[in-house]
């Protein structure tokens, strides 16, 4: 319980607003914990899902729901921290790497600790900053944040177009600014 998983209902609200983009999507989650909200978007029709996550408690039970359900060549776990994620995603390519580009995603979830606060201004920071490069044209990023800790308007390129509020938990919805 300590991941604090996305509540069912609030899941479902999520995966009703993103109905008409989840299909065939890249699908980006970070800070994963048990891989509910990317599994969700996976049971969803997204393409392709990749997991951000670093605690070890976590990533157990993370890799014991991939391997329950058999979607290992659907999804990628990415066992780091997410600014490290980030910076690695948006940084130089090593000259070993096949594929030049970075990897975009066409939808991003957000969920990191409620009290790490300062995870949201970092990751929000980085993907409206250098690490902008992985989002996709169009790409949506939705941060999950408690009602009462409200989150900027703006982070870099990214603006929020939405926000969301359900019990205790909002919704925030950013895109790249144009």
């Amino acid at each position: 319980m300590s991941t604090r998983p996305t509540s069912d209902r609030l899941r479902e609200t999520l995966f009703n607003v993103l109905a008409p983009r989840i299909e065939g999507a890249t699908f980006l989650d970070l800070y994963a914990g048990s891989g509910a909200v990317g599994l969700e978007a996976l049971s969803r029709g997204a393409a392709r899902v990749e997991f951000v996550e670093r605690a070890p408690a976590a990533l157990k039970v993370l890799d014991a729901n991939l391997a329950r359900l058999g979607v290992s060549n659907r999804v990628r776990v990415h066992r780091k921290s997410v600014s490290a994620f980030l910076r690695s995603a948006s940084g130089p390519v090593p000259k070993q790497e096949k594929n030049p580009k970075p990897e975009r995603y066409e939808v991003l979830f957000i969920d990191p600790p409620y009290d790490a606060a300062d995870e949201y201004a970092i990751a929000l920071g980085l993907l409206g900053g250098a690490a902008q490069g992985i989002l996709a044209p169009d790409a949506v990023v939705i941060v999950e944040h408690r009602r009462k800790s409200a989150l900027e308007e703006r982070y870099g390129s990214l603006k929020r177009t939405r926000l969301l509020e359900q019990g205790d938990a909002t919704l925030s919805f950013y895109a790249v600014n144009s």
